[in-house]
């Protein structure tokens, strides 16, 4: 028996396991829709924009583990995937892309909406492909789920030309994979291992740098475990941070422009610095020559190409993060270091976070009341990009029952409403809830509609300063105060006037509360402190009720800065406080 490859398509998605699915229709997909259309187990989900699409499909992984599943067609629909690929690979997050693709004999004749989406991503994702064979299709649907989910995960996108979908071809689909130059790393270097512990045994101010990598790996338990085994102290870059229970008493707080200044002197003051899955990216070390300049350095991390290549280190270990850890365990005593603890805490007690506003709503505020309302409560915060993001990565509790999604990488703005949608059909049991400015709200916020269509209880925090508020931050510090094009207020009519004595600044749109009610929600107000745990307690029960999502948007001074600070390029000696 023959069957089309539409037709092996379904079947494919059943072998992986997949349950969801994140389309979006079009002419080059409609015949793969019409295959999945009475396909059993398989959720269609409708997002209303293509970026949303992937970034509820990377919300979806991020939250569940499990392989997030894109479906979009030729042209606009595949490059409107783009930066969604590039911000999955940045943060090594599992998703299948499927592109539609004009007939073959169209490929390269300016068909409509007809792209080169291989040649496009083939720089920001971790494996692309066209598939030009029926007989084909099946084994690199395969590879493109066990490339996507293994070794340092990441995207990978398949374009499929319709008329190789619609050819007849055998039914069956392969159970194993073996791609030749693709062996990912399982195991550890037991050596190079045994040399990182001779240096933790010889350390006086050691401490763990801890990355992304760790939460990926799902190795929180095993950390916190090995922390208190060895007397070390913890720090976190933000994508590492919830790796550990940010209330233990050996986790110090997130490294790097906006960690905190505890975190910050121990790298600056440490003699040995334990990096487990972590990039040593810019916003960690700042100014390179300076970084952890008394420190020797071991890097775990599960890329070979990610060791020494920002930071040069004295003993790269190519590893998976939880395997490491327990091997770690597994090969060391109890250690004491409990005067370079005490040190370590004397600054925490010396510096402490903390925000005082004159005006407004305070940012930290706004987080520990979510720390309060949702303490008991197994939930999932998602964040959008800019000050909003630093303040939720420097208040938020953390724990195995609090967890925090976020662009790390890539930065990428409109991120944080269309991830919590995907967390939150992904999760149906946890609770969501969405952190955003009002600058990365509205790039997305067509999303809301998903979530209200597809029933989900999300609750939307709108931290509306009615700036671009981390770019005016940089605008405020280094440019004197020349605001270009950060003011979402601005109409062309403030031209020349904004500042002067006795200019009433026009009208904020939209009205975030007003837009809640079009979508057929609900949404609140919030002016000043007072009002927060009310108005979230209100606002989460009303979700739940209604299995609608809700906005709550809270009026934050565009004078609110995320301190402390080390501007790009500089070193602890730098640090604004």
């Amino acid at each position: 028996m023959k069957i089309s490859g539409n037709n092996l398509f379904v079947t494919a998605m059943k072998k992986e396991g997949v349950d969801t699915i994140f389309a979006y229709p079009g002419g080059m997909v409609v015949n793969l829709l019409d295959a999945l259309h009475d396909a059993s187990g398989i959720d269609l989900v409708l997002p209303r924009h293509e970026q949303g699409l992937i970034h509820a499909a990377d919300g979806y992984a991020r939250a569940t583990g499990k392989v997030g599943v894109c479906l979009v067609t030729s042209g606009p629909g595949a490059t409107n995937l783009v930066t969604g690929i590039a911000n999955a690979n940045y943060d090594s997050i599992p998703l299948v892309c499927f592109t539609g693709q004009v007939p073959e004999h169209l490929i390269g004749n300016d068909a409509f909406q007809e792209v080169d989406i291989v040649g496009i991503t083939r720089n920001v994702a971790k494996f692309v492909i066209m598939v030009r064979d029926r007989e084909m299709l099946a084994q690199r649907i395969k590879e493109a789920f066990y490339i996507a989910r293994s070794g340092k995960p990441g995207p990978v996108l398949v374009d499929l030309p319709t008329d190789v979908m619609a050819e007849l071809g055998s039914t069956s689909y392969p159970t194993e994979v073996s791609i030749r130059g693709y062996k990912p790393s399982t195991g550890v270097h037991i050596g190079q291992l045994k040399r990182a512990i001779s240096l933790l045994k010889k350390a006086e101010k050691p401490i763990f740098l801890i990355g992304g990598g760790v939460n990926l790996a799902g190795a929180q338990e095993e950390l916190t475990q090995m922390a208190e085994k060895l007397n070390v102290p913890v720090i976190t870059t933000v994508m590492g941070r919830g790796a550990i229970d940010t209330e233990h008493p050996l986790y110090f707080g997130n490294i790097g422009m906006h960690g905190c200044y505890t975190a910050n002197r121990m790298a600056n003051e440490c003699d040995l610095m334990f990096s487990i899955g972590c990039r040593f990216n810019d916003r960690v070390t700042g100014k390179i020559a300076t970084f952890a300049p008394n420190a020797k350095i071991v890097h775990i991390d599960i890329e070979s190409a990610a060791i020494s290549r920002n930071v040069t280190v004295d003993i790269p270990i190519v590893a998976d993060a939880k395997l490491a850890i327990d091997k770690i365990i597994e090969h060391t005593k109890p250690m004491e270091h409990t005067d370079w603890v005490e040190e370590v805490r004397s600054w925490e007690k010396a510096y402490p976070l903390g925000i005082d506003v004159k005006e407004g709503v305070n940012p930290q505020k706004i987080m520990e009341t979510l720390n309060e309302v949702y303490a008991d409560h197994d939930t999932i915060f998602t964040s959008d990009v800019g000050q909003h993001q630093m303040w939720a990565s420097q208040y938020l509790r953390l724990d195995a029952t609090h967890r925090l999604i976020q662009s790390g990488g890539l930065g990428t703005m409109g991120f944080g409403l269309p991830a919590a949608v995907g967390a939150q059909i992904g999760c149906p049991e946890k609770e969501l809830v969405s952190i955003s400015g009002d600058g990365g709200f509205q790039m997305n916020m067509q999303e809301l509609a998903t979530g209200v269509c597809q029933e989900l209880p999300l609750v939307c925090i709108v931290m509306n300063n009615t700036k671009l508020g981390m770019v005016r931050q940089m605008q405020t510090q280094f440019k004197n105060g020349r605001y270009t094009i950060t003011c979402l207020a601005y109409h062309k009519s403030c031209k020349g006037k904004c500042g002067t004595p006795g200019y009433v600044c026009p009208a904020y749109y939209p009205d975030f509360v007003k837009m809640a009610e079009s979508y057929g929600s609900k949404g609140y107000l919030v002016e000043k402190d007072e009002q927060l745990k009310s108005t979230i307690e209100e606002a989460r029960a009303y979700a739940i009720e209604n299995k609608k999502p809700v906005i709550i948007e809270c009026l934050v001074s565009p004078d609110e800065m995320v301190l402390p600070w080390i501007p790009g390029g500089k070193s602890f000696d730098d640090i604004l406080l």
